[in-house]
């Protein structure tokens, strides 16, 4: 990777982990905690954990539109503001309508297909796949520190004080992306290549779209379903709340582990579609087993080892394929309609779960999941794999190359598709179609690997 994708990576990894621990740091605990708070229920819980979803869904699609026009940053730092307010507004709650208040304004934070887009803008296509996995891989670490911090926090703090951490990490967030995000000065489409008319409704008829939406969906709607059931599955085999890390720290060390071979094989071959059904025979195969098996550590061990080895190669292949699949311009507005799925998954995952195991109990609940997966297998009938794209690294030394003489001169080539912009570094990254003859590229512009 270039340095500019470096201090991306870094910078956007370090996003996703201060907004991703606040989030996973409640999913242990609020379902243990719950009874703390008035009119208090399996089903409002639940709604309490999925609710954030809803407001995600609802907002993601027109902030990544909006990010398409006004720029990334300025969408980014009003959702982290957003986001600490909901969290200073749940640490003041003594209902559990309160806490789903707050949830929901942090949800309104819809800032997940910006951060996509963002990954998108800053890495070449040759790279992205490697830095979605730096991401999910950070997603991870995030997940692993919450489940050491979340009980300890709530230990020491009560439920209030890990809401007032996501302030605080939210706050943080704010100060990341001011001063490591690289500032784009310019992004643009060939204009022969895509109509920006009518791209939302592209987004949502094209088949290949639709089914990277529908399985994302469905992957974080089982995901709170998870963890509706796990932490009193845990608490049944009289393991302590505060000891559930030790549990979910090793499983998670592993499941990245044995993710790595799904990565490699998928991008070096060419099997993307293969691997991703694997992974779903794997998570169909875990809440088959969580269903079926007695409850025991072994079970629980062996169960979230297979979903989150599936879960963790999914949640980094999926935006990857995204970004390589939409059209020339509109990686925001097609990553707004990807993470508005994903955020409704999560809400009705929570609203669904919480009902069912109220309802019909724990086995109720994996059998929902599986069926879901299952569904998510059958929309892949008939996916072929990403189009190949290539993205060029321009770079000159000369100052008459402005952003205008950029565009004029190199973005109306045939076979360009978009093109970002770094003027401060004087370097710029163009993606073309396979086949594109870069003797047509002006001679002052050189080409870097």
């Amino acid at each position: 990777m270039s340095a500019i994708e470096l201090r991306a990576v870094t910078a956007l990894a370090s996003l996703y982990v201060f907004r991703m621990l606040g989030l996973f740091m409640l999913l242990p605990v609020l379902p243990l905690y719950a009874a703390e708070y008035d009119f208090s229920t399996p089903m409002l819980v639940g709604l309490a954990l999925g609710v954030y979803g809803l407001g995600q869904a609802v907002l993601q699609i027109p902030l990544g539109m909006l990010s398409d026009r006004i720029g990334r940053k300025p969408v980014i730092i009003s959702g982290l503001l957003l986001f600490a307010a909901g969290g200073l507004l749940a640490a003041s709650a003594e209902s559990i309508f309160m806490v789903i208040a707050g949830r929901l304004l942090q949800g309104c934070g819809a800032i997940a297909s910006t951060l996509s887009a963002t990954v998108a803008d800053l890495t070449r296509e040759h790279h992205r796949s490697k830095a979605m996995a730096a991401i999910g891989m950070s997603i991870g670490v995030a997940f692993g520190a919450a489940m050491v911090l979340g009980p300890w926090v709530a230990a020491l703090f009560g439920v209030s004080g890990l809401f007032l951490l996501t302030t605080a990490l939210a706050l943080l967030g704010i100060l990341t992306t001011i001063f490591m995000v690289p500032n784009v000065s310019f992004q643009a489409t060939n204009p022969g290549s895509q109509a920006l008319a009518g791209l939302l409704r592209r987004c949502l008829s094209t088949p290949e779209l639709m089914r990277l939406n529908i399985g994302v969906f469905v992957l974080h709607a089982v995901m709170m379903m998870v963890f509706i059931v796990v932490p009193l599955r845990l608490l049944e085999l009289e393991l302590l709340s505060q000891s559930h890390w030790k549990v979910y720290l090793p499983v998670m060390a592993a499941a990245f582990v044995l993710m790595v071979p799904f990565m490699v094989v998928a991008e070096k071959r060419g099997l993307q579609v293969a691997m991703l059904r694997i992974a779903l025979v794997l998570m169909a195969l875990a809440f088959t087993g969580a269903a079926l098996v007695p409850t025991t550590l072994f079970a629980v061990v062996a169960v979230l080892l297979l979903f989150f080895t599936a879960f963790n190669y999914l949640e980094a292949s999926l935006p990857s394929l995204l970004s390589r699949m939409v059209y020339a311009g509109g990686k925001g507005t097609a990553m707004g309609v990807f993470s508005s799925f994903q955020f409704l998954g999560a809400f009705c995952g929570g609203a669904v779960g919480g009902w069912l195991l109220g309802a019909w109990g724990e086995v109720a609940v994996f059998t929902v999941a599986t069926a879901g997966v299952l569904l998510w297998l059958g929309c892949t009938s008939g996916m072929a794999p990403p189009e190949d794209n290539v993205s060029v690294t321009l770079a000159w030394r000369d100052e008459g190359w402005s952003i205008e003489r950029l565009r004029a001169e190199v973005l109306r080539l045939p076979g360009t598709l978009d093109m970002t912009v770094f003027e401060s570094e004087r370097q710029a990254y163009l993606r073309v179609r396979k086949g594109f003859d870069i003797s047509c590229l002006p001679a002052a512009l050189s080409v870097r690997e």
